[in-house]
């Protein structure tokens, strides 16, 4: 048979070729050999990737496996001749933590190695090794299962982190021998080439910004303990790679190894409760604070080098093209537990990490710049102004003292505030809000803290320009250009906060208000009455309540809630805050409202406080009418006004691919971009796009952010790009300074080669062709999900939807209201689920229908658009990748195991089966490609090489889900030793999900 093996078997423990570790391996841990290509003996399923609907079924009912084989050539994108290296890591992480396994306990191991050789088996080809998988898991005790599952889920990770080493192994080998790659900057720069001159490319960097924005979205599955064990391991792997290491050296790098893998082994990965707000905002602060500290300044300096050398030109210091901001602890959608408090807290804890990081590096400065010769007058001037400093001639020295004392008033007022605060206790914010005052600000007997970006900005920019034009700017090009860079990127704040809340809030909110005021309800009152009333009041000077009267003006709790949010935020100070993204935003009246609450609360655009209101358009109809809603906020001069000329609009990728499959959704999302810039463009906005993107394809997701980026609608980036990196994705892409640096150049990179490219615009033909493809594949994906009587107890029992809250992986509930059904449940467990069963359905749902017209006319000319039009090629070859991490075979086996055997739900599953086949058949007549893999190796290849791993993980998951739902039909009828059971199954439950996800190498 021909398969697509997942390459994976390469993964666990091949045999060492050189002597790169003298730890020792196990016979247990014996090597895997690399797979062989298909013989003879498997030609007779050389076909399966177009078999037709009927032969699928016919194959999983005959109890055959439908299994993807495609023998590599690379391993994740990496040539299969420099693996070695990768070899070497792998067995060596893999063998210590079999050993120390097997130490413990050599029985379970025994079984865990039986599993993996049936898994490994699989991969290359052998037949009927999946029967035996599920066979072997269900012979298991609920221990057993739960410590297989652990040592395969850390295994997992360990091959993660051999794997993005070595793809960074080769990335420094390849920037050695003087080879560039397209989605960095030099190779970006090589791309334009003579489209553009240097000039004008230099003018773009300068003006172009990119903001990332994390978010708390629960998709890490793993416990921020783990993640710091495993950046250890990484950077002791980049050790072992240093030439100049001795053999003691080494030996005691390989040691850390040891040592650090045994403490994974003896942790406990598994969160025990829900994060807080401000444990995930904790989180988010690590990142910054153990990475993106370095890495900024590091990338920066890189930026510099390629600018210099291939545009001859110098960035200025405070320019940077990538900034940051976070959701974490602001956003309430859906979160009852992101109260005011909590934000306040999350706030003032940011700007205490942020003055403690810049506090540390002015020390580190202040002891390199003992300068005491040749200074700019305003440098003169500036230390001239500073009373009662010991440092006399040392005239930088004498500022950048005088900046150290005030940030230590400035950690000392945060580290005051934030007891008060976490006391519930008022404290004196009038400081952050009021404007700068530098009366009293020069005395070092009286430091006062810092609150504006000027108050330190300046001195420091002085400073630079000062020893730049007095003959020492290799001194200011060192830490001081660092620092003005991080500044420039964090600030104050480390990250400005965004606030998101939905829509209905600030009816319900208005709603009160009105009918307190005896003037109606806003809530019934229609869109031109809404409208009317909420311009009038931006108008008037008047407020419509005393905001000190909230608490007890008889509002409803939800209403109070709301009100106090605004009350909150006026008085977190400049920086603190970003944009205010309203979800679930359907009218202009939905954006004016969220203004008029900011204005009774003193953030008016005339004080230059109020936050900037974003839109955010999330359902298919939402974003159907998001042109018309942007119009008519444009067509008043009052809010053009308020605004400035600068609006941003955010785009949601999981809700209108929740809502209506993915082509349609894809397909809003374009034409609704088109739109919303052709009505900016018209009244003279400029428009930012912020998109909401998740980590899978199905939630908007894309492996490949330069061609995502360069296939984006024309004339809607314009050198502004705002996204969400979220959960796991953090992780992937920020989780050490390597990896930090390559994802901000790739991002800087995509944007400014957008900026030149030559778009293809779409025919009105294909335009044609995309709406009818939207239209059949809408249709079909909403029979199914929202019309299909039998659909939501399939999914509740074929899925681990259910029981996805026992991981504990975020703060926010699964559903928006609890008591609705599917189309409250959010996005990411709707994903997660469907992803952990390797079905993948809410990524390809609809596809199907739509790709295989009955027509050839039709077909030729989806093949031509693929061929031509980038942006519709990025479409299909993403629900290509997902397809190729689809396995049929195992998915069935949660139905056998799961689904109650009645004709109506186990034949619904055949027909999902069905469905994802035709899809597949659809994509491979689009593409003109034999198997769903080709062109995409970075992520295809990664995934399919955990196959042998991944694929026992599934089974144990489906047994453990089968006796984890038996006990709980008991209900509180257990004995004791059934309650011991379920506990244990519980935690192998948490285990398996996160193993599966690391697998996939996704999640939500």
């Amino acid at each position: 048979m021909k398969f697509y093996l997942p390459a994976a078997v390469l993964l666990s423990s091949l045999a060492l070729s050189t002597s790169k570790s003298s730890a020792p391996t196990s016979k247990a841990s014996a090597a895997p050999k690399l797979p062989k290509a298909p013989t003879s003996s498997n030609a007779d399923a050389a076909a399966t990737a177009n078999l037709s609907t009927a032969q699928v079924e016919k194959v999983l009912g005959d109890g055959g496996e439908l299994v993807d084989f495609n023998g590599p050539t690379t391993w994740w994108g990496i040539p299969l001749d420099s693996l070695p290296g990768m070899e070497e890591d792998i067995t060596m992480l893999n063998g210590l933590l079999e050993e120390i396994a097997q130490s413990e306990d050599t029985a379970t191991h025994s079984k865990y190695r039986e599993l993996y050789k049936l898994g490994e088996d699989r991969a290359n080809g052998v037949e009927h090794c999946l029967p035996k998988m599920v066979k072997l898991s269900q012979s298991l005790t609920s221990s057993e299962m739960l410590n297989i599952a652990r040592l395969f889920t850390h295994s997992l990770n360990l091959v993660n982190i051999a794997e993005m080493h070595h793809r960074f192994r080769i990335l420094k080998d390849e920037e050695k021998a003087g080879k560039i790659t397209e989605d960095c900057l030099e190779g970006t720069l090589a791309a334009i080439g003579d489209s553009a001159s240097p000039d004008e490319i230099y003018e773009r960097l300068l003006k172009q910004q990119v903001e990332i924005v994390f978010t708390a979205h629960p998709t890490e599955v793993n416990r921020r303990t783990m993640l710091m064990k495993h950046r250890k391991i990484s950077e002791s792997l980049g050790m072992l790679d240093e030439p100049s290491l001795n053999e003691f050296q080494k030996r005691e790098t390989e040691a850390s190894i040891r040592r650090t893998i045994a403490s994974l082994w003896g942790s406990d990965e598994i969160r025990r409760a829900k994060p807080t707000p401000t444990q995930e905002a904790a989180g988010g602060i690590a990142i910054i604070e153990s990475v993106l500290w370095d890495a900024f300044p590091a990338f920066c300096r890189k930026l510099d080098d390629v600018v210099e050398n291939k545009l001859k030109k110098k960035l200025p210091p405070d320019v940077v093209p990538v900034k940051f901001a976070s959701w974490i602890g602001g956003d309430r959608d859906g979160n009852p537990n992101v109260t005011p408090l909590v934000t306040r807290e999350v706030v003032m804890t940011l700007r205490l990490r942020a003055a403690k990081l810049l506090y540390d590096d002015m020390q580190e400065l202040y002891d390199e710049i003992a300068i005491s010769k040749s200074f700019s007058p305003e440098m003169l001037a500036l230390s001239d102004m500073i009373v009662g400093s010991k440092d006399h001639i040392e005239k930088y020295r004498r500022v950048l003292g005088h900046l150290i004392l005030r940030m230590h008033a400035t950690i000392k007022f945060c580290e005051d505030s934030l007891d008060l605060i976490k006391q519930g206790k008022p404290f004196d914010y009038a400081k952050i809000v009021s404007p700068s005052s530098q009366s009293d600000f020069y005395d070092d007997n009286n430091p006062q803290p810092i609150f504006h970006r000027s108050d330190l900005k300046d001195p420091l920019m002085t400073m630079y320009q000062s020893l730049s034009s007095t003959g020492y700017s290799e001194v200011a090009d060192g830490k001081l250009k660092d620092l003005l860079r991080k500044f420039s990127a964090f600030g104050l704040t480390l990250t400005p906060l965004d606030i998101r809340e939905e829509s209905d809030k600030h009816t319900a909110a208005l709603d009160a208000v009105t009918k307190s005021l005896g003037i109606g309800s806003y809530e019934s009152w229609d869109e031109k009455t809404r409208l009317n009333w909420l311009n009038n009041e931006l108008s008037s000077k008047r407020p419509l309540f005393r905001i000190r009267d909230v608490a007890n003006m008889g509002y409803p709790e939800g209403v109070v809630k709301t009100l106090q949010t605004f009350e909150m935020a006026s008085t977190l100070g400049s920086g603190s805050t970003g944009a205010y993204v309203i979800s679930q935003a359907r009218t202009a009246s939905d954006v004016l409202a969220v203004m008029l609450l900011q204005k009774q609360f003193g953030m008016t655009s005339e004080n230059g406080r109020m936050m900037r209101v974003v839109p955010l358009f999330e359902t298919l109809t939402d974003l159907e009418n998001a042109p018309d809603v942007v119009d008519t906020l444009f067509s008043s001069d009052n809010y053009l006004g308020a605004v400035k000329g600068v609006q941003e609009i955010m785009v949601g990728y999981s809700d209108s691919a929740k809502d209506a499959g993915r082509l349609a959704a894809c397909w809003a999302q374009y034409t609704a971009q088109e739109k919303v810039s052709a009505v900016a463009q018209k009244y003279g906005v400029q428009l930012t796009f912020f998109h909401g993107k998740g980590g899978t394809v199905g939630r908007g997701g894309n492996p490949s952010v330069y061609r995502a980026v360069l296939a984006h609608p024309p004339n809607t980036i314009n050198g502004r790009f705002r996204v969400t990196e979220q959960g796991e994705m953090i992780t992937q892409n920020f989780g050490d300074v390597a990896q930090a640096k390559r994802t901000l150049d790739i991002y800087t990179s995509a944007v400014l080669r957008e900026s030149f490219v030559k778009h293809v615009e779409p025919t009105e033909d294909w335009r044609s062709e995309m709406a009818d493809l939207s239209e059949v594949s809408c249709t079909a994906y909403r029979q199914l999900v929202r019309k299909e009587p039998r659909f939501v107890p399939y999914f509740r029992q074929a899925t681990p939807e259910l029981e996805l809250g026992t991981l504990n992986i975020g703060s926010r509930p699964a559903k928006r209201n609890p008591k609705g059904g599917i189309e409250s449940l959010r996005a990411i467990p709707w994903t997660f689920a469907w992803t952990q069963t390797r079905v993948h359905l809410s990524a390809w749902l609809g596809c199907g229908e739509a790709l295989n017209p009955n027509d050839e006319e039709k077909q030729k000319k989806l093949r031509t658009m693929y061929n031509s039009w980038p942006w519709f090629r990025e479409t299909i070859d993403l629900i290509s990748m997902v397809l190729s991490k689809s396995d049929m075979s195992i998915n069935a086996n949660y139905d056998a195991q799961l689904v109650d055997k009645t004709e109506e739900l186990m034949g619904l599953g055949k027909e999902i089966r069905s469905r994802l086949a035709i899809t597949r058949e659809g994509v491979l007549k689009v593409t003109g490609c034999e198997d769903v893999t080709a062109g995409f190796a970075l992520l295809s290849e990664s995934m399919k090489t955990r196959a042998a791993f991944v694929d026992p993980i599934n089974c144990i998951q489906a047994e453990v889900m089968k006796r984890y739902r038996a006990l709980e039909r008991k209900g509180e009828k257990l004995s004791k030793a059934e309650k011991a059971e379920k506990e244990i199954l519980v935690d192998g439950l948490r285990v398996c999900i996160s193993g599966i996800a690391q697998g996939m190498r996704n999640s939500g």
